[in-house]
């Protein structure tokens, strides 16, 4: 690579640098401003039509993908959810890091899409012109790879339903319980925690509590599932249940419960530092999910969930959490679904007023 483009990528970096303001917090595959002009300037360019193979599952790799407009479709396959990926997000990186590396999906086009295509040399080039923007790029793939691959053990570790049960039990109410009251405790299709498990994680919580944290609850439902079971049956409904669920689970950390109340209904009860910790976790659900696609023959299928969260009271009970966070869940709906709404809760918003007055 001349130096002359790596000139031009650091001119462009600076002025993108200089004219940049605060900016939303990026998805865990979306490039910011300044390493999308950077790509974009090193790379090449090359056009896909709908349906075009960019490449298979099992070939070496030796480029990293960026998506500059349309959609691209990830097929796993092994009973896995494939995944739709769009615009500034990128695929493909792990050959960057490591060399020639054996891909593991298929990447074909779901739209027509304009892609950045990067290969290493260049990427080596681009570590000495711009070491600050290409550590912040890698530092925030790895995080994603990781993630990615921490997710793929607990995909197959839930094929065997007794070790699902097992694990889930043991991260969701810690206690010496018995194989019996584990399965109680768990909701059977989808390895969450079941209300029973809910209701006794309650009665230990106030033992659990985070020093400068707030309780918030989530409260997630699948939009349109009855649409879905009719056109596809009770299989495939079944299986979007577990992969939503998952995507639920995902967004979880060690301290919070995860749980399926019941039919297409998930809470994520959570001790969070914030509203804005609250809604970039609906937020992460909400990404998570659209990018899920499920194969129905000749077809596939995308779902969405619609989401309603509150801050809870410390003081308040389960039955006031539920409501609030169940109003905001009211309003998502009604805007359509495929999307949140947060509220700061009944309880919540009393006691502010009282220390306003």
């Amino acid at each position: 690579m001349g130096s002359d483009r790596l000139e031009a990528a650091d001119d462009q970096v600076q002025m993108m640098s200089a004219a940049a303001t605060a900016r939303a917090q990026l998805l865990p595959r979306q490039l910011s401003d300044e390493e999308a002009a950077l790509f974009a300037a090193v790379g090449t360019h090359r056009t896909v039509q709908p349906g075009e193979l960019i490449f298979r599952r099992g070939e070496l790799g030796r480029s990293m993908f960026i998506v500059e407009s349309g959609q691209i479709q990830l097929e796993f396959g092994d009973g896995m959810p494939d995944k739709l990926i769009g615009p500034r997000e990128f695929f493909g990186e792990l050959v960057l890091f490591i060399g020639s590396h054996t891909r593991v999906a298929n990447a074909v086009a779901a739209t027509t899409a304009d892609l950045c295509i990067v290969d290493q040399p260049t990427f080596e080039g681009l570590i000495t012109a711009q070491p600050r923007l290409l550590a912040q790029f890698m530092r925030r793939s790895f995080s994603y790879l990781v993630a990615s691959e921490q997710q793929l053990i607990q995909s197959l570790k839930r094929r065997n339903e007794d070790l699902m049960v097992t694990l889930d039990s043991l991260r969701q109410t810690r206690t010496q319980l018995s194989t019996a009251q584990r399965l109680v405790q768990t909701d059977e299709l989808s390895g969450l925690c079941n209300r029973r498990g809910l209701y006794l994680f309650l009665e230990q919580l106030p033992e659990q509590r985070l020093p400068g944290t707030v309780l918030a609850l989530l409260l997630v439902d699948l939009d349109r599932f009855k649409q879905i079971n009719d056109r596809c049956g009770h299989l495939v409904g079944d299986q979007v249940l577990r992969a939503i669920a998952e995507e639920v689970q995902n967004a979880a950390s060690s301290t919070d419960l995860p749980c399926r109340l019941g039919g297409d209904e998930f809470a994520l009860l959570m001790q969070v530092t914030g509203e804005e910790e609250l809604c970039a976790r609906a937020t992460q659900i909400i990404h998570a999910v659209r990018m899920l696609r499920f194969p129905t023959g000749s077809d596939s299928l995308g779902v969405s969930v619609s989401i309603g969260g509150s801050l809870c009271a410390e003081d308040a009970d389960w039955a006031v959490w539920y409501s609030d966070a169940d109003a905001a869940l009211y309003e998502a709906k009604g805007r359509g679904g495929d999307g949140y709404e947060i509220v700061a809760g009944t309880a919540v918003a009393h006691e502010a007023l009282r220390r306003a007055l």
